[in-house]
């Protein structure tokens, strides 16, 4: 079974999940988290002997501040979160979980109601890896560590579709061949929310 330890060694190993834990201090942001597949390709990576920045296309930092729910407040901490990051090579992507509900209708066309936290948030991404959230002192990882370790790809159905979950598979299969992709009859649902995905 995989354990917070394996996720760590990860972590520390990979140059990109490194840089942003190490200097998380200076995020200040409310439960903020290091979210979303970037741990998950970084796995793939070290398993499937590719170079560690390889198919990664961002970095997402989430946090949750229901005093700001506005876009300017959200590109405000992006905008300062990249030159705190500058040199990063991959783009980073920050958001407000606390106002993705009001946003979710016209990007996806369905009504969620509003997330209680960052990690509520994570509970409905849509795959069991991209769930997992770290930062310095904690980890989140409401499927489990053993899909990101093995790895495999699972889809999380407490919110998106079979075209979403397949459409992201097929472009990760383009980067990582040999990948475990689970098909949408083994998806999982969390039991009892809704919301939105990353």
């Amino acid at each position: 079974m995989a354990t917070e330890e394996d996720v760590r060694r990860l972590a520390a190993s990979h140059p990109v999940v490194a840089t942003l834990l190490s200097r998380w201090e200076s995020v200040r942001l409310p439960d903020a988290w290091l979210s979303g597949s970037l741990l998950a390709q970084a796995r793939w990576n070290a398993r499937f002997g590719f170079p560690p920045i390889h198919g990664i296309a961002d970095a997402d930092i989430i946090y949750f501040d229901a005093s700001d729910l506005s876009e300017a407040g959200e590109q405000a901490n992006a905008e300062r979160l990249q030159a705190l990051y500058a040199g990063l090579p991959v783009r980073l992507d920050v958001k407000n979980e606390a106002r993705v509900h009001l946003w979710y209708p016209d990007h996806f066309g369905k009504v969620i109601p509003p997330y209680r936290s960052a990690i509520h948030a994570t509970t409905t991404f849509p795959t069991t890896v991209s769930a997992v959230a770290i930062r310095p002192d904690a980890l989140s990882a409401p499927f489990g560590l053993d899909d990101l370790m093995q790895p495999v790809v699972r889809a999380n159905a407490t919110l998106i579709d079979q075209a979403y979950y397949e459409a992201k598979a097929r472009r990760w299969a383009e980067y990582w061949p040999d990948l475990t992709i689970l098909p949408w009859r083994e998806a999982v649902h969390y039991p009892g929310e809704n919301g939105a995905s990353q």
